[in-house]
């Protein structure tokens, strides 16, 4: 039982408007691998929490923090070979050789900031594209652009959403479900032209996640990708969720898309709980910003978190942690597809490599949001922890560490037919 104590200190020092996940929330005290226990010591498998990518706690990672930490931290203004080191490894992860420039950040939010800031001063444009249920990061200038959480904030009038094509709920060919959504794009580019704004760029997270994890044609992507450079504009690929080897066959979610991006923003995963993130881009684009803005992030690319960063990738290659997100990936889906066949409510199972959406729906494909709800919830009381996406709120998210074996996938195919048996009686 959580403490309400606990609960009562935590609305008194964060405020009463704090998100808690789940009805009833969980007070989490040790975590290894793909599991977490509570305060009473209960056991729960994590198939929610991409930032230990590799596992919690893990002890390569713990070890080169704590080993790192012991000798020095300090910024990026004296040299430093293990952040050089790692900024090499970093680069040399993108196939494509214009990307080999990497700007070091504490979060998503800053990454997706300095990006655009770089595409604007390329380009002498403002304007940005973004999906009409998105979310980059909660800064002033990212929350303007937000279109898929709650904010004070209006919407900038230098930005345009468009829709983002859904196979699922969609009745014609897919043809014609590109083309439709690609002139949405036209008209968007058009707004931006007419107001003045020009495109600056356009930003897209390349799994489509919170939108609710969409199997998007690349042929939509390659559209939008050569109307906004058409239109004088970049494409940036935001890759906090799908990168880092989730997707299983590649690095990067960008990659099955057929684009080479301008500008890569990433974080979360990156430092398997720890602080760290980036931009990506190329030499030109870099070094014309930073001749022009002295950039620097005290915090940012610190020998600590270059270390956590080194130790990130060394468990990526030594444990193959991508191709097995490729093979556990291929059995997840198959595991919940078992699941869903059997229950009317489930709607359509998609995802790539270990991040999985099951979507949960009523009569004549009707989002069901409540019935999302319940089953998170119900799950969470049967220790299997998954959450929520989607502009309905009805797709379930599952995000689990790189590291989840059959018999954990197992356990949560298992969990998740239980809860739908339950709540559909």
């Amino acid at each position: 039982m959580i403490s309400t104590d606990l609960l009562a200190r935590r609305e008194r020092h964060f405020g009463p408007n704090a998100p808690l996940f789940y009805d009833e929330p969980l007070h989490m005290v040790r975590g290894d691998g793909c599991w977490m226990w509570d305060a009473d010591g209960t056991r729960y498998l994590d198939c929610y929490n991409n930032v230990p990518q590799v596992g919690h706690c893990h002890p390569h990672v713990v070890d080169a923090l704590c080993r790192q930490a012991q000798r020095l931290n300090i910024h990026t203004r004296y040299l430093n070979e293990v952040v050089l080191e790692y900024a090499e490894r970093l680069t040399g992860l993108f196939a494509p050789p214009k990307l080999d420039r990497a700007m070091f950040v504490c979060t998503g939010t800053e990454a997706n900031e300095l990006a655009l800031r770089i595409a604007r001063h390329a380009t002498g444009k403002s304007g940005v594209i973004v999906s009409d249920f998105s979310y980059h990061g909660n800064s002033g200038g990212l929350a303007v652009l937000t279109t898929g959480l709650p904010r004070p904030e209006p919407l900038a009038d230098f930005c345009r959403p468009v829709t983002i094509p859904d196979p699922f709920q969609w009745e014609g060919s897919q043809q014609d479900m590109v083309d439709t959504h690609l002139t949405m794009v036209d008209e968007a580019i058009a707004s931006l032209d007419q107001a003045g704004f020009g495109v600056a760029a356009v930003m897209f997270d390349t799994i489509f996640s919170t939108e609710g994890l969409l199997d998007v044609p690349s042929a939509y992507v390659q559209g939008v990708a050569e109307r906004v450079r058409a239109a004088g504009g970049m494409f940036i690929a935001d890759e906090v969720q799908p990168g880092f080897g989730r997707m299983g066959d590649a690095m990067w979610g960008f990659e099955r898309t057929g684009i080479v991006p301008e500008l890569v923003t990433m974080g979360k995963s990156m430092g398997n709980g720890h602080p760290l993130a980036a931009v990506v881009t190329s030499s030109a684009l870099a070094d014309a910003f930073t001749g022009d803005a002295l950039y620097f992030n005290t915090f940012g690319g610190n020998p600590v978190s270059a270390a956590v960063g080194n130790a990130v990738l060394d468990v990526i290659e030594q444990e193959a942690l991508m191709q097995h997100a490729a093979e556990l990936g291929q059995y997840l889906q198959d595991r919940l597809r078992e699941v869903a066949e059997r229950f009317d409510c489930a709607g359509d199972v998609r995802g790539r490599g270990l991040f999985a959406g099951v979507e949960l729906i009523g009569p004549g494909k009707r989002p069901d949001a409540a019935m999302a709800r319940a089953v998170i919830n119900d799950m969470r009381n049967r220790h299997v922890l998954v959450s929520k996406i989607g502009p309905a709120d009805n797709v379930l998210k599952i995000r689990p560490p790189l590291c989840i074996d059959r018999k954990e996938i197992d356990l949560l195919a298992e969990t998740l037919s239980k809860s739908l048996k339950a709540l559909t009686r």
